[in-house]
């Protein structure tokens, strides 16, 4: 690939990877791209604690021609961090190399949250031809509304600037070129399903469609030491362009191994096999039997008992000394109540002492049996002339 090419075609879509094509910026798609139920469902489902466990670590790649020449380096980088009172991810990734010995390379910073929604992404290309050196960056921010995208190309001396609004609403399910990289690890830890279609922006950063699908699984040599690698494959539907496809290769474990652009002669590898994240293993819950508590033979229980016991006992008996009309009370409704005998002793006892209650109409239970009563009617007048019968 000749440097001119590669001037002409570093695309925005990707760290290291170039398009085959350009058409005129900004063209505005005349439809709004869908994101599928199951994309939704997907965020939907994701559990931070759990799913973001193992996905934090660094991916190191080299970037290699198709005659194997070394030409550069990729990285990757994932930590959790909080920004904008957000718990968030900051992912950081960057290529840069020499391709026809011409200084080229992509960098991306981003602010990611934990349903994959970017906060912020700076996203920063170049190639620095001699005569006509091309720089480009995307800005992307989340306000309260809308998010604002600027981009500041500049291509020798030509600068174009340009600035635009999207709504949230027209973003849901948009994913980033920061959040793809963790979206990559999320679908190897958590599986592909079908029909798993997003939104992010082509080369013009026009909204269009991005499809990730699964690719068959494979052996990769890395080093010496072969090793089983998954794959994901992602498609942006540009509406100003030809699609533009991605496959990644990675690790049980999440690690990256290869990554390409379709259609491109330069590929990412992994030369070096990482250390294997280590999965904790949850142990089983303990499970304790429930046991009789025998505490009249356990000493000490048996000692707080009695202590308890005797302090019940004094606090109960001092309250009683300092209230007689307790006695007295009590024994004059056992006294009426073993005269009167009535079924209901509860109903009994209602009536007696309501006449002690200053919120109860002024009644006496030696009243006639057809007197009304501020209770309920839900004894029987049978029962309620038996309770209140003359003793005989």
């Amino acid at each position: 690939m000749s440097a001119v090419t590669t001037a002409t075609s570093v695309s925005t879509s990707d760290p290291g990877s170039v398009t085959t094509g350009r058409q005129p910026p900004d063209q505005v798609p005349e439809e709004i791209p869908t994101v599928s139920d199951e994309a939704l469902r997907f965020i939907d489902s994701i559990v931070a604690e759990d799913d973001y466990k193992y996905l934090m670590f660094d991916d190191h790649l080299v970037t290699v021609s198709d005659t194997g020449k070394e030409l550069g380096e990729f990285t990757i980088s994932v930590e959790p961090t909080r920004y904008k009172q957000t718990d968030c991810f900051l992912i950081h990734a960057n290529s840069h190399g020499s391709i026809d010995g011409v200084p080229c390379g992509t960098s991306i910073t981003a602010y990611v949250a934990q349903n994959l929604e970017t906060i912020e992404q700076q996203h920063h290309e170049y190639v620095k031809l001699e005569n006509c050196p091309l720089d480009r960056k995307t800005f992307i921010v989340k306000q309260p509304d809308n998010f604002i995208i600027n981009r500041v190309i500049t291509q020798g001396e030509d600068v174009q600037r340009s600035s635009k609004t999207v709504e949230l609403a027209k973003m849901k399910g948009f994913i980033s070129e920061g959040s793809n990289l963790l979206l990559h690890r999320l679908l190897i830890e958590k599986g592909i399903p079908d029909n798993l279609q997003f939104l992010s922006f082509d080369s013009d950063t026009n909204l269009c469609s991005v499809i990730y699908r699964p690719l068959e699984d494979r052996t990769q040599t890395v080093g010496s030491t072969e090793i089983r690698v998954f794959g994901v494959e992602r498609t942006i539907n540009s509406y100003s362009d030809l699609p533009t496809t991605w496959q990644s290769y990675f690790m049980q474990d999440c690690h990256m191994t290869n990554r390409v652009q379709v259609g491109s002669p330069v590929t990412m590898k992994l030369t070096s096999v990482p250390q294997l994240i280590e999965r904790d293993e949850e142990p089983p819950k303990p499970v304790f039997e429930k046991k009789a508590l025998s505490w009249e033979d356990d000493m000490q229980l048996y000692s707080k008992f009695l202590d308890r016991k005797e302090e019940l006992k004094g606090d109960h008996t001092t309250y009683m000394r300092s209230h007689p009309e307790l006695k007295n009370l009590l024994a004059d409704f056992l006294q009426f109540l073993l005269l009167r005998k009535p079924d209901d002793v509860v109903q009994f006892a209602a009536e007696y002492f309501s006449s002690f209650s200053a919120s109860m109409p002024s009644m006496t239970p030696y009243l006639a049996s057809n007197a009304p009563t501020p209770f309920p009617a839900s004894r029987t007048n049978t029962k309620i002339d038996q309770l209140r019968a003359p003793t005989r």
